[in-house]
């Protein structure tokens, strides 16, 4: 539990950022950077290769420092300690939260229960490196003596979002005529429109559910074990077709799966926090194992980094704090997530459920209702280059505070001068847009010098105005590798945390998600006849009917 010995608003640096806040409502960043010529050195920060700049924020030296005072009074560096050690931080659930030690299996052994999870950890790797190898060189044959050529993933939320995300982004490292497909949604078109592309003989099915009785998964897996037995026939033939990724064994055996098929997930590992164990059972197949535990090993450096760097020079901790001085001071309800790397297009989804599920809590770690400050913001996003032609008018004109990350590679595997160079004067110009905005005698200039008149010039100058001031963090790094890709997950995951500290909030449970599959697990009887139903408020009595007077018979 939370021991801070006042409430976040009776904070001293609380209190002081709210002064800070009204004080910097008049400030431009134009003005900072003017009367600073150093603010770039000492508003940013590097791990290796990867340079986050955060000078273009509406921020000082002082609302930093008071940031970093209310991380302290928070007792930041306590809960950081104490996730990583293992203890029950998620007390909802009554679990620890060490998705940190999948990926750094070497380190000191971590007692959960008196068992070392971490020889835990070991054995699944190697049970994943086994499985990954056999496909990927083709030794793992299907029933009819035929290589595997397509690997179908079936999981939701985070057994879904991480592995398509992760896949994606590594595609350049992919065997490709090895095809990966994730199945999420229990709409049958989903699942439909993928056996249509595929053959049950070279086909593989990875089921992803920690509990095996998420009904989404179960839906979409019995219409995939359907599909392959009435080709395949014989029921021994499933052990080479079928794998499972669940922390319930019997349950997947009963569903069909031998055991010797079933790679183990544990309940200190919440799922949009999966995609490091044997979740990510599709990305070693995908891309290799090696690959894989590169990945791994990126996210244990910025792991390694956010234990030990002090606060202001802590990655995670000053991105988490920025995101608080926005939404808490500022009055931002929403923040931007640009890539502008093609493999990223994923990226914003799955930050959006790990970002909004973590925080989008209203309850402290008390129990008591949160009343006086507002948690999680919410988060959107898209390949920079397609919002650039989208949202971004919003971002520019539009009346709402909308801070954004935007997130490059200097260099890509092939990088094709024109285009890379041509992608990066992008990623400059708008984090320069954003900051500087363009004034009144800016936009007559330019309309002097397209030769307008000046009643044109006159009519069209509040249309041609930008308020600037938008602040940006601005993530650089070499190369989209396996290593980077891991760091820069793990670097959103531990800011996600901070922000939940600050907050006291439980950002490892998700209470909110239970009440549709506990209302659905109601209504799906209830849809099985045609009789009128007359047991839920008017709307959902009268939707319920409606469909059923409309719904084919079969």
């Amino acid at each position: 539990m939370d021991s801070a010995p006042e409430s976040r608003t009776a904070l001293p640096p609380w209190q002081a950022l709210q002064r800070q806040a009204e004080a910097i409502e008049s400030v431009h960043m134009r003005e900072l950077f003017d009367s600073d010529p150093g603010r770039f050195a000492r508003f940013s920060l590097a791990l290796d290769d990867l340079l986050l700049d955060y000078s273009k924020n509406r921020i000082t030296d002082e609302i930093r420092e008071q940031l970093l005072e209310l991380a302290r009074q928070c007792e930041l560096p306590t809960w950081i300690e104490r996730m990583f050690r293992g203890e029950m931080i998620n007390h909802t659930e009554q679990r620890a939260v060490l998705h940190t030690a999948l990926r750094d299996p070497e380190s000191d052994p971590i007692l959960i229960e008196g068992e070392d999870v971490l020889s835990q950890v070991r054995a699944v790797l190697a049970q994943m490196r086994e499985l990954s190898d056999a496909v990927r060189s083709r030794q793992w044959r299907g029933y009819t003596g035929q290589p595997i050529t397509d690997v179908v993933n079936i999981g939701v939320g985070g057994s879904d979002l991480g592995p398509v995300m992760a896949c994606e982004a590594l595609r350049p490292y992919a065997i490709h005529d090895l095809r990966m497909h994730f199945v999420s949604n229990v709409d049958e078109n989903h699942i439909l429109d993928t056996l249509e592309s595929i053959k049950p003989e070279t086909t593989l099915f990875i089921i992803v559910s920690k509990s095996f009785t998420t009904q989404d998964t179960l839906v979409n897996a019995k219409t995939a074990r359907k599909w392959f037995r009435r080709v395949a026939g014989d029921e021994s033939t499933i052990e080479r077709h079928f794998i499972a990724v669940s922390d319930n064994v019997p349950a997947a055996v009963e569903f069909g799966i031998p055991e010797s098929n079933i790679f183990r997930m544990w309940d200190w590992v919440g799922g949009r926090y999966s995609m490091w164990s044997a979740v990510g059972l599709s990305i070693a197949i995908s891309v290799g194992m090696d690959h894989f535990e590169a990945m791994l090993q990126g996210a244990c450096d910025m792991d390694r980094h956010f234990r030990s760097a002090p606060l202001e020079q802590n990655m995670p901790v000053i991105l988490g704090l920025l995101g608080i001085w926005y939404n808490n001071f500022l009055g931002a309800q929403t923040y931007a997530v640009l890539p502008y790397d093609q493999h990223l297009k994923y990226l914003p989804d799955y930050l959006r459920q790990m970002d909004m599920e973590s925080n989008g809590k209203s309850v402290d770690r008390r129990g008591n209702p949160i009343t006086d400050y507002e948690t999680g913001p919410v988060l959107f996003g898209q390949l920079g280059i397609t919002g650039q032609h989208a949202f971004y008018q919003l971002m520019h004109q539009g009346t709402k505070l909308i801070p954004a990350d935007i997130i490059a590679p200097i260099t890509s595997l092939h990088c094709i001068r024109d285009h890379h160079r041509t992608l990066m004067s992008n990623v400059f110009a708008q984090t320069e847009a954003f900051m500087r905005g363009k004034t009144d005698t800016e936009a007559r200039a330019d309309m002097q010098a397209q030769g307008l008149d000046e009643a044109e010039i006159e009519r069209l100058l509040p249309y041609r105005l930008f308020p600037g001031n938008k602040p940006t963090n601005t993530l650089l790094f070499r190369t989209l590798d396996p290593r980077t890709l891991g760091r820069l997950i793990a670097l959103y995951e531990h800011k996600v945390f901070v922000q939940g500290v600050i907050w006291n909030i439980n950002s490892f449970d998700q209470w909110g998600v239970e009440l549709g599959k506990q209302l659905a697990a109601k209504i799906l009887p209830e849809l099985e006849d045609s009789n009128s139903i007359d047991s839920h408020d008017a709307s959902t009595n009268g939707l319920i009917n409606y469909y059923k007077g409309l719904r084919p018979d079969k």
